[in-house]
C-alpha cells in the first residue's frame, strides 16, 4: 500500500509537469533501457541522428557544438540525455546542449553539469543562452568545452 505523500495521481501529475517535460521524461527512459541492451547503437550515430532531427537554427548550432566538442575533448563520450546531445566523462554528462524548441523556448542552452571542470572562486556560469554561433561564441565554446573536460 502507498502512503499518501507517495501516491500520486493522473490528474495531479499532468498539474506538476508540462506535456514536454513529461516527454522529457519518457525518453530519458527509454535512453536507459536502450542503454542496458547488449545490442547498442553506436551513442555518436545516435546523438548525430537526433540532431538531425532539430529544426534548421537548433540543427546548425548543435552541429557545431557536436563539431567542437569532438575536436577539443576527443575524450568525451557522446550520448543522449533527457533527449539532448550531450557528452559524457566516466560515464557523468559533463556538458549539454537543449534545443530552443525542446520546451518551446526563446534560445538554445549550452550547459555543464558538476563534473565538468569550470570552477571559479565561489561562483561560476553553469549554462549559456544561445541564438546564434558565430566566432566569438565558438571560442568561448572550444575554452569553455576544453576546461570542462579537462
Amino acid at each position: 500500500m502507498t502512503s499518501p505523500t507517495t501516491a500520486r495521481t493522473t490528474a495531479e501529475d499532468d498539474a506538476t509537469f508540462t506535456a514536454d517535460e513529461r516527454a522529457a521524461m519518457k525518453e530519458r527512459a527509454r535512453e536507459v533501457r536502450a542503454a542496458r541492451r547488449a545490442d547498442k547503437v553506436d551513442p555518436e550515430e545516435t546523438v548525430l541522428a537526433k540532431i538531425a532531427e532539430m529544426g534548421e537554427a537548433d540543427r546548425v548550432m548543435a552541429e557545431r557544438i557536436h563539431a567542437i566538442v569532438r575536436e577539443v575533448a576527443p575524450g568525451l563520450v557522446p550520448r543522449l540525455w533527457y533527449g539532448m546531445p550531450a557528452y559524457t566523462k566516466d560515464g557523468s554528462v559533463v556538458v549539454f546542449f537543449k534545443a530552443a524548441e525542446k520546451f518551446k523556448g526563446r534560445y538554445a542552452t549550452l550547459g555543464f553539469e558538476e563534473k565538468a571542470a569550470l570552477d571559479d572562486g565561489a561562483l561560476w556560469p553553469t549554462s549559456y543562452a544561445l541564438t546564434r554561433l558565430g566566432a566569438g561564441e565558438e571560442a568561448l565554446i572550444r575554452e569553455l568545452v576544453a576546461r570542462a573536460a579537462s
